[in-house]
């Protein structure tokens, strides 16, 4: 028995094949959700969704920051389905820039893609959701968020990680009512496309040096907290931060 069997999963950004959307979405496919992968390039995202385990999972074009179309990505799969159950919000990107080299333009990416990306996805289900009183939102925060960066990503990548954590809160305090649960996910340092290759020796030992764990996460780690968030095993969960970082940041 599958912790997700006859569910429907959307999950944004999926496509990277070491990322953690990816990760999240052989787990829930595992768990016999049948998945649908949203990423900008529509043949990466359709690839990774034939790679799943299983059958009928969807590879779709969205541009998370384009309200339109994660309302269109949305429309299509409600229709296809005849339901929607999980919404993952994963799409973000993070760019290791210091408080003055922040451009408006790194501000703009890195704020629209995590931020406004995951409150239009939200947007797009939320009725649905509402109209079968169940759903289960699963949104992408940081440690960077609660502990002000020091890892990878920048003061912006740190602003935007913190303004998931209150969308996902106040979304979660007004949606209660109508059965739909949200929770946020804040992972530490993990081992994914996004930090491969640019750490130095020299950084990567003094990351590992404040993890009491001792090692890196992996994207695996990542998806067994979204695989609990999403299932009925946290049926009682809403407006929860779970902290997937060895030990790196205890509070």
């Amino acid at each position: 028995m599958g912790l997700l069997d006859g569910k429907y999963a959307i999950i944004t950004g999926a496509a990277s094949p070491r990322g953690l959307g990816k990760a999240t979405a052989r787990l829930f496919a595992e768990h016999g959700a049948t998945v649908a992968i949203l990423d900008l390039d529509e043949a990466l995202a359709a690839a990774a969704a034939a790679d799943l385990p299983g059958e009928g999972h969807v590879g779709l074009a969205c541009n998370v920051i384009d309200k339109d179309a994660c309302q269109t990505a949305a429309d299509t799969l409600i229709e296809k389905w005849g339901a929607v159950d999980i919404l993952v919000n994963n799409a973000g990107i993070t760019q290791p820039l210091k408080l003055m080299d922040i451009m408006p333009e790194n501000y703009d990416a890195v704020t629209d893609v995590s931020l406004r990306g995951t409150l239009y996805m939200t947007q797009a289900l939320t009725p649905h959701f509402r109209e079968r009183k169940t759903g289960s939102i699963v949104n992408l925060s940081s440690v960077s968020a609660q502990r002000g960066g020091g890892i990878f990503g920048g003061p912006h990548y740190s602003a935007a990680k913190a303004g998931v954590l209150g969308l996902t809160k106040a979304a979660a305090r007004e949606l209660a009512p109508d059965g739909v649960r949200v929770n946020a996910l804040c992972p530490g340092f993990i081992a994914t496309d996004i930090t491969a290759g640019k750490l130095t020796e020299e950084m990567r030992t003094l990351v590992l040096a404040g993890i009491p764990m001792g090692r890196a996460g992996t994207a695996e780690d990542v998806a067994g907290c979204a695989l609990f968030l999403a299932s009925d095993l946290s049926a009682y969960c809403t407006g929860t931060e779970v902290d997937v970082n060895g030990g790196s940041l205890i509070h």
